[in-house]
């Protein structure tokens, strides 16, 4: 049977299987479609032709625009029907037209998107891709497989994002960007490939980072970017400035930890 709090909003020419579970004061259009094993948090709107697919877990707030379609099978050729899953937390927004795929047993069976993160038209999120909390996708961006995108980053318009790239937190990447590498935090880069031109110092400003940590980061910045140093030799330079700063650790153990390279 399905779940559904007699506050809630639901069309009736919508259409929604059994088992699904729906909250309190959730607002669901005619024609969009909700399949068994869907979870909808309290407060969620749903406009009209949006099509949710579960496994699917969605917290409180979130806001769907029509012609949606959330947590529908991957489009990668080796899956085969096994249970994946896709979980989003509170107060996304996902505009017009958005595509999010569950996760690949060939990962970790999973897609997580955090909370407070803005959608827009036409945005791609592919299988198994980890998207942290308070992101912007604008129009057209694309996420491949197994990409990680951090807290606070921003993908500029038509971005394209190779499968396995990590995106650092509070980076900004511009419009028409194609991302082959790993992008440290707090960088900003463009292009096709995608390559640095400095810090996203404006960003860090509204985010309330102080102008002492925004200057270390910047002298970090220098030490990878602009002194011709490899990046191990780069990495001793940014330890002896990191002090015990988590940001600048951010930094450090970003880079460290890449797998496919850094921009540069």
């Amino acid at each position: 049977m399905v779940t559904s709090n007699k506050q809630s909003l639901i069309h009736p020419q919508a259409i929604i299987e059994e088992g699904a579970s729906i909250g309190r004061n959730v607002s669901i259009g005619p024609w969009s479609y909700i399949s068994k094993d869907v979870v909808i948090g309290d407060n969620c709107v749903i406009n009209s032709h949006v099509v949710i697919k579960g496994p699917t877990t969605i917290g409180a707030g979130n806001k769907f625009f029509q012609f949606a379609s959330i947590g529908e099978d991957c489009q990668d050729l080796k899956y085969a029907g096994e249970l994946t899953e896709l979980i989003i937390g509170d107060n996304n927004i996902f505009r017009e037209s958005c595509t999010v795929h569950r996760g690949t047993v060939q990962d970790n069976s999973l897609t997580q998107i955090g909370s407070n993160n803005l959608f827009m038209a036409y945005t791609h999120v592919a299988h198994d891709c980890m998207v942290g909390s308070h992101c912007i996708l604008a129009n057209n961006a694309s996420i491949a497989g197994h990409v990680h995108v951090g807290d606070y980053a921003i993908l500029g318009g038509m971005t394209g994002v190779h499968q396995f790239c990590h995106i650092g937190a509070h980076s900004f990447v511009g419009a028409n960007s194609l991302i082959l590498k790993d992008i440290p935090p707090y960088l900003m880069v463009s292009g096709q490939p995608a390559s640095p031109f400095g810090l996203n110092s404006e960003g860090l400003k509204r985010r309330g980072f102080d102008k002492e940590v925004i200057l270390t980061i910047k002298r970090a910045y220098k030490e990878v970017y602009r002194k011709g140093l490899n990046v191990n030799e780069a990495l001793v330079k940014v330890a002896a400035l990191a002090d015990d700063m988590p940001e600048l650790t951010l930094f450090a153990e970003f880079i460290k930890n890449s797998s496919r390279g850094i921009a540069r």
